[in-house]
């Protein structure tokens, strides 16, 4: 799947309308020196799980050494250590991430097994900045809702060997439900808590990368 740049700025004016800040790219090596410009160097910077900062270079960029980043996947943490640089990471000059879904109406839709990325998009890091592939382009909060329990979360739990039935059937258990916290009952569950972002307090607080490939889940 592709977008143009025309494409894009449709989704980006919504967005702005809500009061987050811009940038559309038409392909994935424009991110990482994008991001490395809205970056200062010695910021400490933190991420949200994310296949699509992998993709696009971001998690090379902040393993360079000009940032303190807070790694959540260094190697040798135990369970506890990450735990701690997920809380760390609240306090962050600048948090990275995805999203599950962009509307055509300007807002972020995104849920989470440990709510660490929907807290960080909520309040905390003085900046975040969130890179979207064009896969993730929806007309309204209903597909989104859809989108993650047939792409998001069935892709993501399988990825993490979670034992849940989406990762099992590769679709949620409650995918046909008006209710888009129903699911199944697994402790393994990765949707549990669920943010949607619309019209901001805070003006460009959060910044949206728009990008005209596909990345991601």
């Amino acid at each position: 799947m592709k977008m143009t740049l025309t494409e894009l700025e449709l989704v980006g004016a919504a967005l702005r309308k809500n009061r987050m800040a811009v940038h559309c790219v038409q392909t994935k090596e424009e991110v990482a020196p994008l991001v490395e410009k809205l970056l200062k160097k010695g910021d400490t910077v933190a991420v949200g799980g994310s296949v699509t900062l992998s993709e696009t270079g971001v998690l090379d960029l902040l393993q360079n050494g000009n940032y303190h980043f807070l790694d959540r996947y260094a190697t040798g943490l135990t369970a506890e250590q990450e735990n701690e640089v997920l809380r760390q990471s609240l306090l962050a000059d600048t948090y990275l991430c995805s999203s599950n879904a962009v509307t055509r109406n300007g807002e972020l839709y995104n849920v989470d097994g440990r709510a660490n990325r929907v807290a960080a998009l909520a309040f905390g890091p003085k900046s975040v900045i969130v890179v979207v592939g064009c896969n993730k382009i929806v007309d309204d909060l209903k597909e989104a809702v859809h989108r993650v329990k047939t792409i998001a979360a069935p892709r993501n739990a399988k990825r993490l060997k979670c034992q849940t039935y989406c990762a099992a059937n590769g679709v949620c258990k409650a995918v046909d439900s008006e209710n888009m916290t129903d699911g199944c009952a697994s402790p393994a569950r990765i949707c549990a808590d669920f943010l949607i972002s619309g019209m901001q307090r805070v003006p460009d607080r959060i910044q949206v990368i728009l990008v005209g490939e596909s990345l991601g889940f």
